[in-house]
């Protein structure tokens, strides 16, 4: 790909079909009213926020977006706010991928229709799992190539089993799924180490490629021929995961590692603490009001004093390396 700031129609590009590098599930802010509405002020600083400090894309209305919560036109809104701050910092082309909740085909056509028409680059496709137990291997790989081939965006595979009753996207499944031309990438939230390694046995990375769910193991999907990771970590620490796997392409392995054992440390506060601790550590740390901090109900508040101190000192090793990093 020419640039990792560009996305083709149906996946196309030279060199990747999923931009590269570290993309940031965008919390999504709601303020303390009684319909918690978007917070707009808050939420268009924090898109500036990321965008600035060098993340090489954002997706709204993934998990840690709060995307089961989010109406069509929130997304909407999201999407192109998300994109005004990009060309604000001179970013153009920046790549902004949308989540999906949909229960059924139709409704997750319709919602990549609406994705391409607020401006979205590609639609990141959970497993509908309402009916999970008639959802077997051939089922799965019918839906994503129904919907990719309707679909005027390319789709990326979201794979999160705990979220979709167990339904688990498997290596036969994703080279079944892989070889649709309009299917770019797979989000591998499962921890599937393995998976990466035979995607990219599988597929030239143009065609098909595999992206960590999470940052605490982007070292070890890159070493395999995985191209990058979607992590809520770069909410709170982009520069620092855009510097990993700048030391890794720049063939700094060593740096490399050294920085990855540091984030993973560190990343245990974001799994442990979940959605509503990780925006209340994100808020606290960049000095968001707190009152925004709440995810949208019925999730709890991060209310516990144990649990708010816990969280700091599990985080906090990597100010000084975030702060440092130009």
């Amino acid at each position: 790909m020419p640039s990792n700031e560009t996305l083709g129609a149906n996946g196309s590009s030279t060199q990747y079909s999923f931009p590269p590098g570290i993309h940031v599930p965008s919390l999504t802010f709601f303020g303390n009213d009684a319909q918690q509405e978007i917070d707009w002020a808050v939420q268009e600083k924090h898109f500036e926020f990321v965008i600035s400090n060098g993340v090489h894309g954002v997706v709204i209305a993934g998990t840690n977006g709060e995307a089961a919560t989010l109406s069509s036109a929130e997304k909407a809104q999201l999407v192109q706010r998300c994109r005004k701050a990009a060309q604000k910092l001179g970013r153009e082309n920046f790549p902004i991928t949308i989540g999906g909740v949909a229960g059924c085909t139709r409704d997750a056509i319709r919602q990549t229709v609406e994705a391409k028409e607020a401006g979205a680059n590609a639609y990141l496709a959970l497993i509908p799992s309402y009916f999970h137990f008639a959802m077997d291997q051939a089922a799965i790989i019918t839906y994503f190539n129904e919907l990719a081939d309707a679909s005027p965006i390319p789709i990326i595979i979201y794979n999160f089993p705990n979220v979709v009753s167990g339904l688990d996207a498997n290596s036969e499944i994703l080279e079944a799924c892989g070889k649709h031309q309009n299917i770019a990438a797979v989000k591998l939230t499962c921890g599937g180490i393995a998976k990466v390694a035979r995607i990219a046995a599988t597929f030239k990375k143009s065609e098909f490629c595999a992206i960590a769910g999470q940052s605490d193991w982007l070292i070890p999907a890159l070493s395999v021929g995985g191209t990058g990771c979607i992590t809520g970590c770069a909410n709170l620490y982009p520069k620092v995961c855009v510097e990993i796997y700048n030391l890794w392409e720049a063939g700094k392995v060593a740096e490399a590692t050294a920085l990855q054992l540091k984030l993973a440390t560190m990343e245990w506060g974001f799994a442990k603490g979940g959605i509503n601790g990780t925006k209340w550590i994100v808020a606290t740390k960049l000095g968001y009001p707190i009152t925004s901090a709440d995810c949208r109900r019925p999730y709890p508040k991060y209310s516990s004093e144990e649990k708010q101190k816990w969280i700091v000192n599990q985080v906090s090793g990597l100010d000084k390396v975030e702060a440092s990093l130009a």
